[in-house]
């Protein structure tokens, strides 16, 4: 991709908190910053990643089928500590390149869920580099807190729509990186409904007694969440689960997510951020 064209996705993606259109619209991407090999200049570059469950993601240096590996490739290889914006959060991490039978069964895990990535290492006639991203301190993003929640919750919505379409186009069976795309998802929102439960709700309480109707809901809704989380958990683990069994449990979490994820920015965000 020419700089400008590369320049416009990523001012693109950080005016509209990670979402694109043209040929990058309803792709998972992100953007990783690294260190010039040579120059030390930080250079930006937009790159389509795959969920890899908890703080790690996964990036293919394919170039577009180029038989050269791309200049970010090189520049983590000199140095790994690299920068992570992922639309909602921004945050430090450490490349690894894999090797052997990891990179290989990853790789093959991309190619299952889409064959471009098979075509592209055909025509630059080199193994392409797959490459972790670990995160480093992955803190919440700054700003109003009601803001915040709202950036956070959006951030589910969005995944949430990435995994119906995914599940959508599914064939007769679920390939692997589809079952990680949603057992990372499902891990995602149980981690953030502990914390609420846990840290804001409580605090929340205390200052604020007459919200005892709204958290007492919110907390009820949490369990009804993860009653479909769990079901969808127990589909995934079984290899035989039919897509459009998963559909159906999918669209289901979607429904109940959207409208606790609604009412509860209604209740909490004008508190949060007076």
């Amino acid at each position: 991709m020419s700089h400008d064209f590369n320049q416009q996705i990523i001012d693109e993606f950080r005016a509209n908190q990670g979402r694109v259109g043209g040929p990058f619209e309803g792709a998972r991407l992100l953007l990783l910053t690294t260190v010039g090999a040579k120059t030390g200049v930080r250079h930006t570059t937009p790159l389509g990643y795959l969920p890899d469950g908890g703080e790690r993601i996964v990036v293919i240096a394919s170039a577009g089928g180029s038989p050269r590996h791309p200049a970010w490739y090189h520049n983590l290889r000199a140095n790994p500590e690299v920068t992570v914006e992922d639309g909602t959060f921004t945050y430090p991490a450490k490349a690894i390149v894999l090797e052997g039978e990891e990179r290989d069964r990853l790789f093959a895990r991309a190619v299952e869920q889409d064959p471009g990535w098979g075509e592209y290492e055909v025509r630059s006639g080199r193994t392409l580099p797959v490459v972790a991203l670990v995160a480093v301190n992955h803190g919440p993003p700054a700003g109003r807190m009601g803001d915040v929640l709202r950036q956070i919750h959006d951030a589910f919505r969005r995944e949430l729509a990435l995994i119906r379409a995914e599940v959508a186009a599914a064939g007769p069976r679920l390939g692997a990186q589809l079952r990680i795309n949603c057992l990372t998802m499902c891990q995602g929102l149980h981690i953030h409904h502990e914390r609420e439960d846990a840290g804001m709700f409580p605090a929340l309480a205390d200052r604020h007694p007459e919200l005892a109707p709204a958290i007492e809901r919110l907390r009820a809704e949490h369990v009804v969440v993860q009653q479909i989380v769990a079901r969808l958990q127990e589909l995934l683990a079984d290899d035989d689960v039919a897509p459009e069994e998963l559909r159906r449990e999918v669209d289901r979490l979607t429904g109940e997510l959207e409208a606790h994820l609604d009412y509860e920015e209604e209740q909490l965000v004008p508190l949060l951020n007076g």
